[in-house]
This record gives C-alpha cells, sequence and structure tokens, in this order.
C-alpha cells in the first residue's frame, strides 16, 4: 500500500482532478467493502467473547475422589495414555484415571510383548503423560522383572515412578503371592507391636543424639502419644492424631490452595476457589 500510495501522488501531480476524483471512488468502494465483510463476519460470529460459557478447570480427582465414587456406586473411568498428546487428551475427556500401562511397549515402542519395556523407558513416559495431566488421577504400570524379587526391590521401583515418573499410584500384578509386597508400600507406620516399638526406640535415639525435637509422620495416634509421653524433648505431628506436643500442616492444604488434601487436614478455606 505504500508503493501504491506514493505512486497515485506522482500521477497526481500531473493530473490532479481526474486522479483526485479516481481515487475517492476507489476509496468509498473500499470502506464500502470492508463495512460489507464486518457486517458478513459479525454475522457469522455472532457471539461475542464475552458471551462464550465460562469452562471451569475440573478438580484434582484423588483417592479420596475415587472413594467417593465408589461409595456412591457411580463408575469409575479409566484409559491409558504413553505420552504428552494422549495423556492430554484422556485429560481432557474426564477420565478419573489416566493409566500409564506397559502396553505402551508394543504400541508405543514396537516391542513385541509388554515383558520387555525397562524402567528407565516407562519413566519417561510416565512424565510425559504426567505434563498433559491436570485433574485425571495418573497411576502407572510398574514394568517386569523390577518388583518380583523382593518388597525392597518394589519400593525402590515405586519411589522412582512416583518421585521421577511423577505417577500418584502404582499398578503391579499378582495375586497372594504379592500381597507382603503391598503392604510395604501401603503400610502405616507402628500398626503392630514390632513396628511400634522400633519407632519408641527410633525416637529415643534421636534424643540421645542430641536432636531438640522429633517430627512423627503417619504415626497412629497411641504410639505417637505414648513416643511423646516418654521423650523430654517436644515431638511434632502430622497425620498422627493429637496427642503430639505440636502439629505441622502444609499451608495449602489448610487454605485450599492445593487440590490434594490429606484426610488428616482441616481446610480452614478454600481459597483456590475464591481465586
Amino acid at each position: 500500500m505504500l508503493v501504491r500510495t506514493r505512486l497515485s501522488g506522482l500521477a497526481m501531480a500531473r493530473s490532479a482532478q481526474p486522479v483526485r476524483m479516481a481515487l475517492q471512488s476507489h476509496i468509498s468502494q473500499h470502506i464500502s467493502c470492508q463495512t460489507n465483510t464486518l457486517s458478513e463476519s459479525r454475522r457469522r460470529y455472532s457471539s461475542r467473547p464475552s458471551d462464550q460459557p465460562v469452562h471451569h478447570v475440573r478438580a484434582k480427582v484423588t483417592l479420596a475422589t475415587l472413594r467417593k465414587l465408589y461409595k456412591r456406586g457411580e463408575p469409575i473411568t479409566m484409559l491409558t495414555a504413553h505420552d504428552f498428546p494422549t495423556g492430554t487428551l484422556v485429560d481432557k475427556a474426564g477420565m478419573d484415571m489416566t493409566l500409564v500401562g506397559d502396553s505402551l511397549a508394543m504400541v508405543a515402542l514396537g516391542y513385541p510383548s509388554t515383558s520387555e519395556i525397562t524402567l528407565d523407558e516407562m519413566l519417561h513416559h510416565c512424565r510425559a503423560v504426567a505434563r498433559g495431566t491436570r485433574s485425571s488421577f495418573l497411576v502407572a504400570d510398574m514394568p517386569f522383572g523390577t518388583y518380583e524379587t523382593s518388597a525392597e526391590q518394589a519400593i525402590n521401583t515405586a519411589v522412582r515412578l512416583m518421585k521421577e515418573g511423577k505417577a500418584e499410584a502404582v499398578k503391579l500384578e499378582g495375586g497372594k503371592e504379592m500381597a507382603p509386597t503391598i503392604a510395604r508400600l501401603t503400610q502405616v507406620q507402628g500398626k503392630t507391636a514390632a513396628k511400634a516399638k522400633g519407632i519408641i526406640e527410633d525416637a529415643q535415639a534421636l534424643q540421645e543424639a542430641g536432636c531438640f525435637a522429633v517430627v512423627l509422620e503417619a504415626v497412629p495416634e497411641p504410639v505417637a502419644t505414648h513416643v511423646t509421653n516418654i521423650l523430654n524433648i517436644p515431638t511434632i505431628g502430622i497425620g498422627a492424631g493429637v496427642g503430639c506436643s505440636g502439629q505441622v500442616l502444609v499451608q495449602q492444604d489448610m487454605l485450599g490452595l492445593y487440590g490434594r488434601v490429606p484426610k488428616f487436614c482441616k481446610t480452614y478455606r478454600s481459597l483456590a476457589d475464591e481465586i
């Protein structure tokens, strides 16, 4: 347009009036064309941006959410994903759970069976799915050969999948033969007499070593209360009942700024909803 305007200006110097009239006619037609185009555009897109419905972000699915669905008798949905795009699609589809399954060995990596995928490969894909997951509860398969040998091996694999892979839960294959391993993965500390005795001895050893306080996390309330009574230093509890010398909470949990809130934590405000 700059070049064409300058050329028109040069032409006007030679014969100003005819060119001026032609230019005015051209501008008038151009404005009319723009007006018609704008009218058609408004007819085609009659809804203004402010008229569009607001899409609220779905609340984070947690274990508590899944328990509520189960108690209400509502079906729980779960779909596999193996990378960022599929993870995003599953999440946007509103699935309750997303599974990074070992089936990705065949459908994404071309292996002849699911048993060939390695833990490092599973971690890579799990992280990719996690980046596309905002609301769905993320579960990762424990690859074949990474948990069967011992409970310690299973714990190490689960820790890596949850810490490095960003999974919220792990899935393994097996029945009653895997029950002891599952118990190790899900146990609350100090539920048996022997484990309670171990916690008490640990607390006393820490006191003797010079600690000024001990934090007790996920310890049954009777055990935490007993530890508090026998020590000469304060105990700070988190999910350990009301018998400790003090309590520690995560700020985001108590203010309702984070989706997943532990069952022992009281939420005083839901600031995330207010924001």
